[in-house]
């Protein structure tokens, strides 16, 4: 038994490299020590993300989803996001994910795009993440940040364009992706303004108008993009099924793929 247990134990240790190393040849995990050559000619898409544990990521939509649901959900809105943000990069953006906890970067293999670079989270509040991220990628040498949310799948790639067009005119300015809730999808800066992420009542009514109050006390233009909502409730779910199932979904059939066919099946299932 106990050789049956250490042939295991040394199987497992296999994978788990191997899986590092796959890990290693799809994405660069970047050094906010260390300047990125030729970073400060791009705008950073930055998604912020969690490890997609089953009981630790939309948790708020169970029920009436599983955990293993609710998981395999956040999956698949991390794919539709981090597709979007891919197609808006072009020569001028590039794709990252501001991943918690650190120790789970091969979780993402099969999920984000290749080319994608990771970075990992820091700080305790939600603020203090926002915050520190947006350190981190300035310390990078990018010459803007734009901090997207992984609960909005429904964001068209011309909104992440949007930002980071808006973010290369000359002259200090923080955009801002209204949604629905009060909060919002993305933010971005061509200029640390820490002061944009203190004192906000985090996952209030009130995110964007403190915000934009932060902005006009730093004498910091702000720009809205198009709205958009995120989908952390059962209200917030069953509208994203009528917009991308429903009978006007052909407006959208490019929109969310992986969520709409995800969805799709899910109802299908439940339905039998």
């Amino acid at each position: 038994m106990a050789d049956i247990n250490t042939r295991s134990a040394k199987k497992l240790e296999r994978i788990g490299r191997a899986k590092r190393q796959q890990m290693k040849a799809v994405y660069r995990i970047l050094d906010p020590e260390v300047v990125e050559p030729g970073a400060s000619h791009f705008c950073a898409l930055a998604v912020m993300t969690k490890a997609p544990r089953a009981g630790q990521v939309k948790t708020r939509l169970v029920p009436p989803l599983t955990p293993d649901e609710a998981a395999q959900l956040n999956v698949c809105f991390l794919r539709d996001t981090a597709a979007a943000i891919s197609q808006a990069c072009g020569e001028h953006a590039r794709g990252i994910a501001v991943y918690t906890p650190v120790g789970a970067e091969a979780e993402y293999i099969d999920i984000l795009p290749r080319g994608f670079q990771l970075v990992p989270q820091r700080g305790e509040g939600f603020g203090e993440r926002l915050a520190l991220a947006v350190e981190d990628l300035f310390q990078i040498g990018f010459a803007s940040v734009c901090l997207i949310d992984s609960d909005s799948p429904s964001i068209p790639a011309k909104s992440y364009l949007d930002a980071a067009r808006l973010l290369s005119i000359q002259g200090d300015r923080v955009v801002i992706g209204p949604s629905d809730d009060g909060g919002y999808y993305l933010i971005g800066l061509n200029k640390m303004q820490r002061r944009l992420f203190e004192k906000i009542d985090w996952s209030t009514e009130r995110v964007l108008a403190q915000t934009k109050q932060r902005a006009a006390e730093l004498d910091v233009e702000d720009k809205l993009l198009s709205p958009g909502y995120d989908v952390d409730d059962r209200a917030a779910l069953r509208r994203l099924c009528d917009e991308l199932l429903g009978d006007d979904a052909k407006s959208t059939i490019t929109i969310a793929p992986n969520t709409r066919e995800f969805l799709r099946a899910l109802i299908a299932q439940k339905e039998l």
